[in-house]
């Protein structure tokens, strides 16, 4: 095995990988110049369909994407798709490029010299599921304080990381120490995913693989050793199911409630079933409406939340925040200018003042404003009772 560089690696003489920096235009250089000098018959790519469409057409984000987001309950996978990218997107207007220009560059250049172009990473979609569902709630926490509140203090030397695949690798271990489920599903599952892919298409000819640095270490091992299984494939693919915990977990204090007011109804005793109900929409509907305030939700975002929030609590199929989120899409629709602005983010603050990223401020909080109102309701109206 011949390496022409650090970010060059010859697994074998079919199949080539190439480690990029996403924000680097020397990448992108150095993707032109090993297509022209190993001459594959494919280049496959670190991208999937929707990750490729939107590097091609940044703009494709639109009110109705949003509002898809919100009722299908995905908006917290959005914004953390949002803040994942944040820091990228900070590094590549540092260095004048915007991020997946390595990537662009190989979509081009295989298209302009007629050559069979392989889309081999997993659906984002099931990445970020995977991530979330992974993840216990204090590691979710650990991550979001880190996208939310990174060091001040902390230089970035964005030319280094553009230019050393080492430093690279280094720093995606570093993310696996710190959160051992996203490390082990953003960086390991998608190493032997990806090795998978190249090692399939290598079947059909030769391949030049495009990936960002973090990756080239894991993939060469997986392909100088075994790629993983059909079954394991299969398994990479699949969104883990909860447990029989889990499920039942966000059914039991609704469960309870209903029946310490239909018992309480059932013994006639009125005032301490006026008492309670009081206590359930009275606490339920202010920690949402609070929750929504606090990100600069519309008026009518606050009394949306105030409302569905009692109701809610008590059928966990439906969330406060959806019904926010709908009324501030509605009352203070993104304007062309917010999506584009948003699907650029390179700053925080944008998630208050940009419409777009408010809409999913005000889903998110609403949905955990009515949570932690629910779980301080329901124990005080217990504690009162007995």
């Amino acid at each position: 095995m011949e390496n022409e560089s650090s970010a060059v690696v010859n697994v074998d003489d079919n199949i080539r990988l190439v480690g990029t920096a996403h924000i680097s235009r020397s990448s992108a250089d150095l993707v032109k110049e090993q297509i022209a000098n190993f001459e594959p018959d494919i280049v496959a790519v670190e991208l999937d369909s929707d990750r490729l469409q939107a590097l091609q057409n940044p703009q494709a984000f639109d009110e109705e994407t949003l509002g898809s987001a919100i009722k299908a309950g995905k908006a917290p996978l959005l914004l953390f798709q949002s803040l994942l990218a944040t820091q990228q997107r900070k590094m590549g207007l540092e260095t004048g490029e915007k991020p997946g220009v390595d990537l662009l560059t190989a979509v081009e250049e295989a298209e302009e010299n007629n050559l069979s172009l392989a889309l081999i990473d997993r659906d984002v979609k099931i990445t970020l599921r995977r991530v979330w569902s992974k993840m216990g709630f204090f590691q979710k926490i650990k991550v979001l304080n880190a996208l939310l509140a990174p060091e001040e203090d902390e230089e970035i030397d964005v030319d280094a990381i553009a230019e050393d695949s080492d430093l690279i690798s280094e720093m995606m271990d570093e993310l696996r120490k710190m959160v051992p489920a996203a490390g082990e599903v953003l960086i390991d599952e998608r190493d032997e995913y990806l090795a998978s892919r190249i090692r399939n298409e290598a079947s059909k000819g030769k391949v030049l693989a495009v990936m960002g640095a973090g990756h080239l270490k894991g993939v060469e091992e997986k392909l100088l050793n075994e790629p993983p299984s059909e079954e394991r494939v299969e398994q990479l693919l699949s969104i883990p199911k909860k447990g029989v915990v889990k499920k039942l977990l966000p059914f039991s204090l609704p469960a309870v409630m209903i029946g310490v007011l239909a018992y309480l109804a059932s013994q006639g005793d009125v005032e301490a079933l006026k008492e309670s109900t009081l206590t359930w929409l009275s606490i339920n509907a202010a920690f949402a409406a609070f929750f929504v305030l606090i990100v600069g939700g519309h008026p009518l975002s606050i009394l949306s939340a105030a409302i569905a929030s009692p109701i809610t609590s008590l059928n966990p199929t439906l969330a406060a925040g959806w019904f926010a989120g709908a009324a501030q899409l509605k009352f203070s629709a993104p304007r062309t200018k917010d999506l584009q602005e948003f699907l650029m983010m390179d700053k925080l603050r944008l998630l208050f003042t940009n419409r777009t990223g408010k809409v999913l401020m005000v889903t998110v909080m609403g949905n955990i404003g009515s949570s932690i109102g629910a779980w301080i309701a329901g124990p005080l109206i217990l504690g009162s009772l007995f």
